[in-house]
Formats: structure tokens, C-alpha cells, sequence
């Protein structure tokens, strides 16, 4: 007899005994536990999938994979994209999940420095979950409380990274997500070194977003912390322009004589000390940065030139004579 000819009389015995194919399924299954990552190219069918299945241990035999599809007349295409599957699922719910793609995820990119709104608005948008619903989390007393935040949502603590969410995740449970990437990354020694400088960690979190948003040279942060350190220490403003503009509900633009007029508290040209919260969220270098800032505890000024760098100075007069090179570099 053929080969082809028994795999025909196989299939058409599992047609006929349906209940085989959870048989089928419990063999070929990886032991249920947890959910598993699966990539899946573009231009993939289910057969195609059967060898990367088995690597996930989601499949266990791709041969009796490939055999059910047949059977079935499931070996469609698949959505291109990241999947989330659980090992031990039987084969039905493996091939619906696959081709319908309701288990694909959705990456979510959040950039250094941005703003609660604007993480609001592109989690709303890529989960497709409303807008409200993700204003309540970061908006919810409790949370704010267990971060130690004094102001009215989770600002600086919605911790920036790559994230990767199901279509239609709970609110809750993303913002939930992205406090326990910023406690990952917040590391327990940086609790001592403030306690022992008579700083929470509230201050730290202001302090290093402000750092983030005036940093264009990473190696830069820890001497920007050093200037605002200092000014602090002897109760000197702190004249940072992207606080003026967070209390203006503005992200980037120069800042005006207007601007440094406005009442806003997160206003440093005219109150002193460090604005009631952060401007943003920062990374863990900015983070660090500001509970470790650069030896120097002389400079009080920098201004950045046109690619990016800044010159540090201790003196007022030598910082004009850097704000006229930094202007002339920059053809005003």
C-alpha cells in the first residue's frame, strides 16, 4: 500500500472518529502551563507554523499537527505578528487563535520624557480601549498612593519602554504594568543613598525628568543633575525652561518672555525650589542621574549649542559669554 493511500484511510478515519482528534490534540500538546510568545511571519499557514509550534511547546508532534490540519481542512493562513498562546491547548483553539489573530499583541512604544497625556492617547489608541477608562487608572488615588506621588496622576512614574498588551487589555492592567517596569528598574540602593541625603523619592523622580527632557547627550545627565543640585542647595531657581512649558500644557517649542510670566507652579523662573511633580517620564539613566548626579558642585549654568551639547559653567559671566557662542553657532 502507498503512502499516500494510508494517509488517506488515516484521514478518513479521523473523520470518521471525531472524539480522535482530542486524542490527538492531549498527545501532540505540550502539558498545559503557562502563555508563550509565538512570531509568526508573514505569508505563514498553520502547516508552516507546525516546527516553531513545537519549538514553544505548544505543539508536541508537528507531524500529527500537520495531519489534523489536514483532517480538518484548517491549514489556512495565518495574521503576521507576535501571538500570545497557552501550552496545553487543544489544536482547535491553537489554529482559531492563530487565523483570527485574537491573541496577536500589540506593541506599545513609550518614549523617554513623554507626558501622561500623551502615553494616554497612544495606549487608548493601539489597545483600542477608551480614553476615559485610561485616564481613571492614572488618575486612581490608590495608585498614586503606593508610588508616593503628591499630585494628581502618575506622572514620571508611568515607566518608559517597549511594552506588549493583548487588543482590549484592561486600563488598569497596563498602567499596572508600567509601575512594576519603573519598580524593576528602580533599584533599592538609590532609597538609601536619598535617605541619606533628605530626599524622597518623589523628589528624585521630579528632579530626573526634568533631567530628561535637557539631556540631548546621555553622558550629560549626571552633570545636568549636578547643576539643579546645586542651585537647590542654595535656594537658587532652578529656571528650567521644559518645566514653564509642562505647566503650560505644551511638549516642545522655545520658551517666551510670556511663558516665563505665567502663574503656573511648575513655573522655576518664579518658584523656587523643584515643581510639585514630574514633567514626564523618565528612564533609568535619567533616574540615576538624579539620585547620583556628577561630582561637581560648583556649576550653577549650562547652555546647550545647536548639536546638542552643553557647556557647564560656575559663573554667571562666563554662561553669557557661552549663551553668545551657542547663538552665533546656531546663525542668531
Amino acid at each position: 500500500m502507498t503512502r499516500g493511500r494510508l494517509l488517506a484511510l488515516a484521514i478518513g478515519g479521523l473523520l470518521a472518529y471525531g472524539a480522535v482528534f482530542t486524542v490527538i490534540a492531549e498527545i501532540g500538546g505540550a502539558r498545559r502551563g503557562g502563555m508563550v510568545k509565538v512570531d509568526v511571519p508573514t505569508g505563514a499557514t498553520l502547516g508552516s507554523l507546525g516546527p516553531a509550534l513545537s519549538q514553544a511547546r505548544i505543539v508536541r508532534v508537528v507531524p500529527l499537527w500537520r495531519l489534523w490540519l489536514a483532517a480538518t481542512g484548517r491549514d489556512t493562513s495565518v495574521r503576521a505578528g507576535r501571538h500570545l498562546l497557552q501550552r496545553g491547548s487543544d489544536y482547535g483553539t491553537i489554529a482559531t487563535q492563530l487565523a483570527r489573530g485574537d491573541r496577536r499583541l500589540v506593541r506599545v512604544v513609550v518614549p523617554e520624557g513623554w507626558t501622561v497625556p500623551m502615553i494616554v492617547d497612544v495606549l487608548a489608541d493601539s489597545l483600542a480601549i477608551p480614553r476615559d477608562s485610561v485616564l481613571a487608572a492614572v488618575r486612581d488615588s490608590a495608585r498614586r498612593a503606593q508610588v508616593g506621588t503628591s499630585v494628581g496622576d502618575l506622572e514620571g512614574y508611568l515607566f518608559p519602554a517597549t511594552y506588549e498588551f493583548l487588543p482590549g487589555t484592561r486600563a488598569r492592567d497596563v498602567v499596572d504594568s508600567m509601575l512594576v517596569a519603573f519598580e524593576r528598574r528602580w533599584r533599592d540602593a538609590w532609597d538609601d543613598t536619598l535617605r541619606a541625603r533628605g530626599w524622597t523619592r518623589h523628589q528624585a523622580v521630579t528632579l530626573a525628568s526634568i533631567v530628561e527632557r535637557e539631556a540631548k547627550v546621555p553622558a550629560e545627565r549626571a552633570r545636568i543633575a549636578a547643576v539643579y543640585r546645586n542651585r537647590l542647595a542654595i535656594e537658587m531657581r532652578l529656571q528650567a525652561d521644559p518645566t514653564v512649558l509642562y505647566g503650560l500644557g505644551v511638549f516642545a517649542k522655545r520658551v517666551t518672555f510670556d511663558d516665563l510670566r505665567s502663574p503656573s507652579p511648575y513655573n522655576t523662573y518664579r518658584t523656587g525650589g523643584l515643581p510639585p511633580g514630574p514633567i514626564g517620564s523618565p528612564g533609568r539613566a535619567a533616574l540615576e542621574a538624579a539620585v547620583v548626579p556628577a561630582a561637581d558642585d560648583t556649576s550653577l549654568f549650562f547652555v546647550a549649542f545647536p548639536d546638542g551639547h552643553h557647556e557647564f559653567h560656575a559663573s554667571f559671566r562666563a554662561h553669557r559669554a557661552a549663551i553668545a557662542r551657542a547663538r552665533a553657532a546656531a546663525g542668531r
